[in-house]
C-alpha cells in the first residue's frame, strides 16, 4: 500500500498492532476441525497424520482469515459502540482520532477517526477473503475448496445478522413482550457469537479436509452449544470482569446498554423497583462507578448469575456429550475437550 503513498502507512501499522493481540480462538477451532477429518487416500494433505512439508499451508491461510476477519468485525463493532479500547488498547477509531489530534489537521477527529476506521475494517475484510482465497487453493480437491468457502461465506452472513440484531435489541426491547425477551437474546447469541466464534470455524476448517456430510454434522452438533457457552461466559465477563484480564472497562456491557442473556433472566426475577432502576441506568456512557456497582449488584441478588453459571455447565456438557462415540480422533477430541474448558473458564 506504501507504493500508493507514503501515507498510508498508518493503515498497515495500525492494521498489524490490531492483529497482534487476542486468543486467536477461531483460528484454533479452524486447525481442530482440519484435524479432526483423518488423512485418506483420496485426501492426503487432510488431518493430523499427514506429514508432507507444507501441506498444511491451506488450513493455516483459512485460519489466518478467519482471524483477519474477526479483526475486521472488531474495528466495525467497537465503532457501533462507540468503545475507547479493545484488548488493552485504544479501539481503531480511537487511534484515528488521536492521530488527527496530534498532526493537527483539519475538522473533527471523532469524524476522521470513525471514517478511518470504516476504511481500515472494509481493508481487512478484503485481506481475509484473499488470505482465504489461498488457503482454498491448498484444499484437496476444488469439491472441498467450494464447500469451505460456502461455509464462510454463511459465517459473514450470519455473523453480520447477528449483530443488527444485537443493535435492534438494545433499542426495540422497549416494545417487545416481556416473555420474548429471553428468546431474542438467546437469538442473538446463537447468530452473533456461538455459530461465528466455534461452529462455523471448525466446520470451515473440516470442510477445507474434505469432511463428510456426518463429519460436519458432528462438528456443528458440538461446536453451538459450546460457542452459547463461551459467549455466556463473555457476557459476564462483559459485566463483571476484570478490565487487566479483558481489555474492557468493567461493566462496559452496562455502559453499551447489551440487552444480554444475564439482562432478561434478571429482569424475569426482579421487583418493579429494581427492574425500573435496570432500565434507567443500562446503556448510559456516563455511568458512574457506583452505579456500575449498583446494576451489578441488582443483577447477583436477582439470581442471574447463577443461572447463566448453570447454562454455560449445561450447554460444555451437550458439546461434550457429542464427542463420546464420534468419529473424531481420539487426540482430537481430547483438544475439543480442553478447549471447552480453556473457552468457558471463569476468571472474574
Amino acid at each position: 500500500m506504501t507504493t500508493i503513498s507514503s501515507d498510508l502507512a498508518v493503515l498497515v501499522d495500525f492494521s498489524r498492532q490490531f492483529l497482534s493481540g487476542g486468543k486467536r480462538f477461531r483460528a484454533q477451532f479452524a486447525h481442530l476441525g482440519w484435524q479432526s477429518v483423518p488423512a485418506s487416500p483420496g485426501h492426503p494433505a487432510a488431518g493430523p497424520s499427514a506429514g508432507r512439508p507444507g501441506e498444511n499451508a491451506g488450513i493455516v491461510s483459512v485460519a489466518s482469515a478467519l482471524e483477519v476477519f474477526h479483526a475486521a468485525a472488531l474495528v466495525h463493532d467497537d465503532i457501533i459502540d462507540n468503545s475507547d479500547t479493545r484488548r488493552g488498547a485504544p479501539s481503531a477509531h480511537r487511534r484515528f482520532e488521536s492521530l488527527h489530534g496530534a498532526e493537527g489537521w483539519a475538522g473533527s477527529p471523532g469524524d476522521f477517526g470513525r471514517a478511518s476506521a470504516i476504511l481500515l475494517g472494509d481493508l481487512l475484510l478484503g485481506w481475509s477473503d484473499e488470505l482465504l482465497d489461498e488457503g482454498l487453493d491448498d484444499a484437496p480437491d476444488r469439491a472441498s475448496a467450494r464447500r469451505a468457502r460456502r461455509e464462510f461465506n454463511l459465517m459473514r452472513t450470519e455473523v453480520t445478522a447477528g449483530q443488527y440484531l444485537d443493535i435492534l435489541e438494545e433499542r426495540a426491547w422497549l416494545t417487545q413482550p416481556e416473555a420474548e425477551l429471553l428468546d431474542r437474546a438467546v437469538r442473538v447469541i446463537i447468530f452473533k457469537s456461538a455459530k461465528y466464534s466455534v461452529q462455523a470455524p471448525l466446520v470451515i476448517g473440516a470442510a477445507l479436509a474434505g469432511a463428510t456430510d456426518d463429519q460436519l454434522d458432528t462438528l456443528r452438533a458440538f461446536g453451538l452449544p459450546l460457542g452459547i457457552a463461551y459467549q455466556l461466559r463473555d457476557d459476564l465477563l462483559g459485566v463483571f470482569g476484570d478490565a487487566a484480564v479483558t481489555g474492557k472497562p468493567s461493566g462496559d456491557d452496562l455502559r453499551e446498554g447489551k440487552r444480554t442473556v444475564l439482562i432478561a433472566l434478571a429482569r424475569e426475577r426482579l421487583d418493579t423497583s429494581s427492574r425500573h432502576t435496570v432500565d434507567r441506568l443500562l446503556g448510559r456512557p456516563d455511568l458512574t462507578p457506583d452505579q456500575i456497582s449498583s446494576l451489578q449488584q441488582i443483577i447477583v441478588d436477582s439470581g442471574a448469575v447463577d443461572r447463566v453459571e448453570t447454562l454455560i455447565q449445561q450447554n460444555v456438557g451437550q458439546a461434550l456429550a457429542v464427542l463420546d462415540g464420534s468419529d473424531v480422533a481420539a487426540g482430537v477430541s481430547a483438544e475439543l475437550t480442553d478447549f471447552a474448558g480453556t473457552v468457558t473458564r471463569r476468571v472474574f
